[in-house]
């Protein structure tokens, strides 16, 4: 049995066609289906669905053989123990610096950063030798800066469009994200022909799509 963990949403959306190019497609409609865990036209392939940030638990920890998660979802998990072998080139942006132009260097001489990629913040700025207070927010990381929360958040960015309509502006980029296959390092040894099969058919997939 070979169990891939998806979540909903654009990396779903942008991922199942890439199944359907190595032949996996789900019976039930993820969309429109309560079931979290979808029988494909493979009796021997499901489809897990959970939440984006959960993949890499569930995959490290074997409860789903294969996942797809956004690199940005990989950073702040900082595993080693999942391997990573293909770039899936689907849900494309940037993880960036924001905030309003010509920001002054607060009094206190802290930045304070708003993000809930408090890992990946506190590891970009330590780089740089700079000492950051990172607060923690789950969602409208644009009202931070505007509110006096934070001096800069760190957040994913796409078009800049919902940046711009609050007076903020892109500072620095930290990564560009893209959604990532990451495998259970047990099921690759266990499974091997069958999950490097699958590599491979979405690998050629991923090829012709950016040709």
């Amino acid at each position: 049995m070979l169990k891939i963990a998806l979540s909903k949403g654009r990396i779903l959306d942008d991922t199942l066609p890439l199944l359907a190019t190595a032949d996996i497609v789900p019976r039930d409609n993820p969309e429109t289906s309560r079931k979290l865990i979808l029988d494909t036209n493979h009796e021997d392939v499901k489809l897990v669905l959970i939440r984006a940030s959960d993949v890499p638990t569930y995959v490290e920890y074997g409860a789903a053989d294969i996942g797809v998660a956004g690199k940005d979802v990989l950073m702040e998990y900082d595993s080693d123990d999942l391997y990573e072998p293909l770039d899936l080139k689907i849900a494309q942006c940037r993880l960036m610096v924001a905030g309003r132009e010509n920001t002054p260097l607060p009094p206190h001489g802290r930045l304070r950063i708003a993000t809930k990629y408090t890992k990946t913040t506190q590891r970009y700025y330590a780089q740089q030798g700079i000492q950051v207070e990172v607060i923690k927010l789950y969602g409208s990381m644009e009202l931070a800066p505007l509110v006096g929360l934070a001096d800069f958040i760190v957040d994913l960015v796409e078009t800049g469009n919902t940046l711009r309509a609050n007076g903020l502006v892109e500072l620095e980029q930290i990564a560009r994200i893209s959604s990532r296959l990451v495998v259970n390092k047990a099921a690759m040894k266990i499974k091997y022909q069958q999950i490097k099969h699958l590599i491979s058919q979405l690998q050629q997939a991923v090829a012709q799509k950016t040709v």
